[in-house]
């Protein structure tokens, strides 16, 4: 019952009980596979709820169905709310059964309700409640969905590298993990004034600690700090040198939703120009010190930030600690972004959330030890990585942001689209 405490996407778990395709032939499974069940729950206080999946039933039919279950020979006490036991009847009807009128399911199916699942929480950080929050902010359900795919628990230290308004960090914080979080723009974190005024809020509750307040969850918020992961403070283990276990690297899950480079071209910390370095000594004085410097930012690659959300995870996580991150891909095959892998990381599982004409992908990597990774493997995808900097311009950086503008027409389909003369 712990497993299903932890659910997001379940409702509840059944103690199966018997199936079939009329009350009489359920009547004959059930007595088959469950009699020897029903004298522990004969004087308890007990609920049946029928199901009808694709159905509708009167009220009047509702209970005929119920009474026909006397033969359980349950004397305790009808209890609608606080029952002993709960005792479900899902009733699956066919497809166009309110259409056709159907007058009988197709098949039955009883069981015991032995616990429900943690659906609750969907609402109580529900993004409509939250204080603070942006465009980016991710989804309630889909943020605790991939903190519970990377296992986050108490104990735990994870971090998530594009922090914004927090969501992963909370999600992760309310399974009792403590979280860290950056960004490239440290305003998403700290709040901005000029979105309290005449609001009545103070400058703390519209923040990314706020929300942490809101929910009273500020014991698991480690620290968010202003960063790029590209050139990120954090210190890093190489392949080799992380120690026993990988123990000397510092978290246990990272979890990410990373930039798509739609609404504006990806971009890193750096120069363009490699010529150009604005942070060096000027008048005496460095630069980079001062407190109204603002750090130059260049164009990246969208596969290079992947290799390096991989890179990065190989040399902070510890052995079989869980990186978690969405990324988009066109839904045609031939615009189809890859699945990025690393010989250091296992994929455990992919989750496609399909859209129009693009879909995102949760995935979900363990970190294996450095004792079984291939060192051929390691070199050679060293060398392809090198290549993904290949670009300028924000589309040639990035082919999801030039497939999205364009609609995911390919190649062919724009040659068969009706030219117009003069144009």
């Amino acid at each position: 019952m712990r497993l299903v405490r932890r659910s997001i996407l379940t409702h509840h778990v059944y103690e199966y009980w018997g199936s079939g395709n009329t009350l009489e032939e359920l009547k004959a499974s059930m007595v088959a596979k469950s009699q020897h069940l029903w004298d522990k729950y004969e004087e308890c206080s007990f609920k049946i709820h029928i199901d009808s999946y694709q159905g509708r039933r009167s009220s009047a039919s509702r209970m005929q169905t119920i009474n026909f279950l006397s033969f359980l020979g349950f004397k305790g006490p009808v209890k609608m709310s606080g029952a002993d036991q709960e005792f479900k009847l899902f009733e699956q009807w066919a497809f166009d059964a309110m259409v056709s009128g159907a007058e009988h399911p197709l098949r039955y199916h009883f069981g015991r309700q032995l616990g429900g699942a943690s659906r609750e929480i969907i609402n109580k950080y529900d993004l409509k409640k939250r204080r603070y929050i942006n465009t980016t902010s991710m989804d309630s359900e889909l943020a605790l969905i991939t903190a519970n795919m990377a296992l986050a628990a108490p104990g735990k230290l994870f971090y998530d590298p594009f922090v914004g308004t927090g969501s992963f960090p909370i999600a992760c914080a309310e399974f009792g993990a403590i979280t860290w979080g950056s960004d490239i723009d440290g305003r998403a974190a700290r709040g901005e004034y000029n979105k309290l005024q005449g609001k009545g809020k103070s400058k703390a509750e519209m923040s990314l600690k706020g929300n942490f307040e809101q929910y009273g969850l500020l014991s698991g918020l480690g620290d968010m700090f202003t960063a790029d992961l590209t050139n990120s403070p954090i210190r890093r283990h190489p392949i080799g040198a992380g120690g026993a276990g990988g123990r000397r690297r510092l978290f246990d899950g990272i979890i990410c939703d990373p930039p798509y480079g739609v609404r504006e071209g990806l971009r890193v910390l750096g120069c363009r120009d490699a010529e150009k370095r604005p942070w060096i000594v000027e008048a005496g004085k460095e630069r980079y010190k001062e407190p109204d410097f603002v750090a130059p930012k260049k164009p990246y690659s969208f596969h290079a930030m992947l290799d390096d959300i991989l890179a990065f995870a190989v040399e902070t996580l510890v052995d079989r600690g869980r990186l978690s991150f969405w990324m988009p891909t066109a839904n045609d095959q031939e615009q189809e972004i890859a699945v990025p892998t690393h010989p250091c990381l296992e994929i455990v599982s992919v989750c496609t959330q399909p859209f129009n004409k693009w879909s995102r992908r949760l995935i979900n990597y363990r970190r294996l030890p450095d004792d079984t990774v291939n060192e051929d493997d390691l070199a050679a995808w060293k060398v392809k990585a090198e290549r993904r900097h290949e670009g300028v311009t924000a589309d040639e950086l990035n082919p999801f942001r030039k497939g999205y503008f364009k609609k995911f027409v390919t190649e062919e389909e724009t040659k068969q689209q009706p030219q117009v003369d003069g144009k």
